[in-house]
C-alpha cells in the first residue's frame, strides 16, 4: 500500500459524514439509473416481441412498377436526336401478385425463416347478443404458426381444433369480451348481402388491444370464399432468423420481388421513438443525481484542503511533490467513486429484482401482469462510467488546487 493511498484514507476518515453523503448520492444515482434502464428497455423489448409475434418481421405488400419518362436530346454538331428514359415514380397495385412465386423468391434470402400468405377484408360479425365490425384475416394455418406467435397467444380453446376444423375461427380476447363469445359458439360473418356461419375454435390475446378487438383468423381458402376474392393475397408475412436485419434486407428484397417490403422498424417507428425518448429522458434525469453527488465530492475535498493546509505544507516540506499531493486527493475521489459504483451496482440489481416481481396489469400495446425488466450488463457499464466521469472530474479540480499550495505561503498565512 503506497504512502499516498494511506494518507488519502486518513483524510477521508476525517470527514466521514460528508464523504458518506457523497457516497450515498453515487449509490442512489447508479442504482436508480440501472433499474430505470432495465424497466424501459424491458418494456421496449416486450413491445417488439408483441409486434413481431402479431405482424411478423417483414410484410410484403402492394406490387409496384417503376414509371419512365422519356427525354430527347439533340446533338448540336450532327443534329441527331437521342431518346433516354429515366425513372419518374412508381405505380402501385394493391395486394401481392403471383404470391407463390414471390414466396419462392423470398426463400432465396438466407435470413428468411418462413413466409405465409394472408388475405384481409372487412366484415361484420354477429351473434345473439351483439354485432361488431371486424377484420377477417385468412391465413395458411400451418405456415402462419411459423411467422407469428399465434399458437402461444391462445388463452381459451384449442389451436388443434382450429387447425382441424376448416370452418373454425380464432377471435381476439377484446372482441370476444364485447360480444360475450366463448370457444364452441357459432358466429355469423356478414359481407354485403351474404352471411356465413363459423365456429369459434379459440380465443387469443396478443396484448395489442387494436389487434385483439378487431382481428378474426380463419383458413385462407374459407376467407377467399367469404370475401369473394378467390385468388387474391393481401400481403405475405415473413419471419427472419435475425430480426434486427429486417431494415437492411428490405431494399434487396424489393428489387427482387417488385413489391413493397415493410420491415417492423418502419411499421412501428413512432412507438420505437417514444421508447427511445423515455429511455433518454430517464438517463438524463437520473444522471443529474450522480452529477449532484460529484458536486458534493467537490465541496468535501475543497473543505478538506482548507482544513488540511498545514498537513499539506508539512508534506511538501518533507519532500512530497505537487504530483504526490494531487494523487492523495485523487485517491480520495477514486476510493469514494469505486465504492459508490460497486454498491450502486448491487443496489441496482436488487431494485431490478424487486421491480420484476411487482404486480402490474397493462393492456394496450402489449400484455403483462408484472414489471418487465431487461438484465443487461451495459446498464451497469454505462451507469458506472457516468459516475466515474462526473465524480472523478469533480475530484481533479480541488486536487490540482491542493498541489499549488506552497509551504512558505502556508506559514506566512498567504495561501489560497
Amino acid at each position: 500500500m503506497s504512502p499516498n493511498f494511506r494518507i488519502a484514507v486518513r483524510f477521508l476518515l476525517s470527514k466521514k459524514r460528508s464523504m458518506l453523503m457523497s457516497l450515498a448520492g453515487i449509490v442512489l444515482g447508479v442504482g436508480l439509473f440501472i433499474v430505470a434502464q432495465a424497466n424501459t428497455t424491458g418494456f421496449e423489448k416486450l413491445f417488439i416481441k408483441t409486434v413481431l409475434g402479431a405482424n411478423g418481421a417483414v410484410r410484403v405488400q402492394d406490387k409496384f412498377q417503376e414509371t419512365l419518362t422519356s427525354i430527347q436530346i439533340e446533338q448540336e454538331d450532327t443534329g441527331r436526336q437521342f431518346e433516354f428514359g429515366r425513372a419518374s415514380g412508381r405505380k402501385y397495385r394493391p395486394g401481392v401478385e403471383h404470391a407463390d412465386k414471390v414466396i419462392e423468391s423470398l426463400y432465396q434470402f438466407s435470413n428468411v425463416l418462413a413466409a405465409s400468405k394472408v388475405l384481409r377484408g372487412a366484415i361484420d360479425v354477429s351473434n345473439n347478443f351483439k354485432a361488431e365490425p371486424a377484420q377477417l384475416f385468412g391465413i395458411e394455418k400451418d405456415m402462419h404458426m411459423l411467422v407469428s406467435d399465434l399458437e402461444e397467444q391462445i388463452v381459451f380453446g384449442s389451436m388443434l381444433d382450429f387447425q382441424r376444423n376448416p370452418r373454425g375461427a380464432l377471435v381476439g380476447l377484446a372482441l370476444a369480451e364485447r360480444m360475450m363469445i366463448e370457444p364452441g359458439d357459432s358466429i355469423l360473418f356478414t359481407v354485403g348481402d351474404e352471411s356465413h356461419r363459423v365456429l369459434v375454435s379459440g380465443i387469443y390475446e396478443t396484448g395489442y388491444r387494436d389487434i385483439d378487438r378487431e382481428r378474426i383468423f380463419i383458413d385462407i381458402n374459407q376467407a377467399r370464399r367469404i370475401l369473394k376474392r378467390p385468388h387474391q393475397t393481401s400481403y405475405i408475412q415473413v419471419s427472419l432468423f435475425d430480426v434486427e436485419k429486417a431494415d437492411d434486407d428490405r431494399y434487396l428484397m424489393e428489387s427482387v420481388v417488385q413489391h413493397i417490403v415493410a420491415p417492423w422498424q418502419e411499421r412501428e417507428k413512432v412507438w420505437l421513438q417514444v421508447f427511445q425518448a423515455v429511455r433518454i429522458s430517464a438517463m438524463i434525469s437520473l444522471s443529474s443525481i450522480i452529477f449532484i453527488s460529484g458536486l458534493g465530492m467537490f465541496s468535501t475535498l475543497a473543505i478538506i484542503i482548507m482544513e488540511k493546509t498545514r498537513e499539506i505544507a508539512i508534506l511538501r516540506s518533507i519532500g512530497y511533490t505537487r504530483r504526490d499531493v494531487t494523487h492523495i486527493f485523487i485517491w480520495q475521489g477514486f476510493i469514494v467513486t469505486v465504492v459508490g459504483i460497486l454498491m450502486g451496482w448491487l443496489t441496482g440489481a436488487t431494485l431490478t429484482l424487486v421491480a420484476s416481481r411487482l404486480p402490474i396489469r397493462i393492456r394496450g400495446i402489449f400484455s403483462t401482469d408484472s414489471f418487465v425488466v431487461d438484465w443487461s450488463i451495459w446498464h451497469y457499464v454505462i451507469a458506472g462510467l457516468i459516475a466515474f466521469i462526473f465524480v472523478m472530474t469533480a475530484s481533479i479540480i480541488p486536487s490540482r488546487r491542493a498541489a499549488k499550495l506552497e509551504p512558505g505561503d502556508v506559514i506566512r498565512g498567504t495561501s489560497g
